[in-house]
């Protein structure tokens, strides 16, 4: 959705239009949701992060600045609440992963299970502020401008945090026997 479309939502929102407000929960529901999971690991803290994303975004619409893009604005408040949940909870479950590709064999899917749960538990092994920058990059493939926007950090430091998280992520694969 382009930058005009959300800001027309977010005025509909603030007039108390309950439809513009679902539509904009559909459109970034999703996104949400994947990055509360690779930032918590648990689909149930996920959900419950979701909800509680999108709380804060109706009863906030009125501090959004529309001269800022809107997924940067909502990204940042799940990063946000994303590790208050980690500070609340510091709980490590396994991630539950369904099969992406049914035409998979039972080997493949194993396989790819086993390469996924390791990559997010190395990933749950490096701090908040690098696992941010990994997640927003390669899971969700925001560009370094878009990361900067939404951590609110100059591209260079994107630039630079990144680095130092797939040394951190790679480390901690090595060490796990997986790289």
């Amino acid at each position: 959705m382009s930058r005009t479309d959300d800001t027309k939502l977010i005025e509909r929102c603030i007039e108390g239009d309950r439809q513009a407000f679902e539509s904009l929960l559909v459109l970034y529901e999703k996104p949400v949701f994947n990055t509360a999971l690779r930032m918590l690991n648990s689909r149930d803290d996920a959900r419950d992060v979701t909800q509680t994303v999108f709380l804060k975004v109706f009863e906030n619409f009125g501090s959004f600045d529309p001269s800022r893009r809107f997924f940067s604005w909502i990204y940042r408040i799940t990063l946000n609440e994303s590790i208050t949940w980690l500070g609340k909870s510091k709980r490590l479950e396994p991630l539950q992963l369904e099969a992406v590709d049914e035409a998979k064999g039972p080997e493949q899917e194993l396989q790819s299970a086993n390469l996924s749960a390791g990559v997010q538990a190395a990933l749950m092994t490096i701090k908040t502020d690098y696992r941010t920058v990994i997640v927003l990059k390669h899971f969700l493939g925001f560009s370094y401008s878009e990361i900067s926007q939404i951590l609110e950090i100059p591209e260079k430091k994107v630039k630079s945090r990144l680095y130092s998280a797939r040394q951190l992520l790679k480390d901690a694969l090595t060490r796990t026997g997986m790289h």
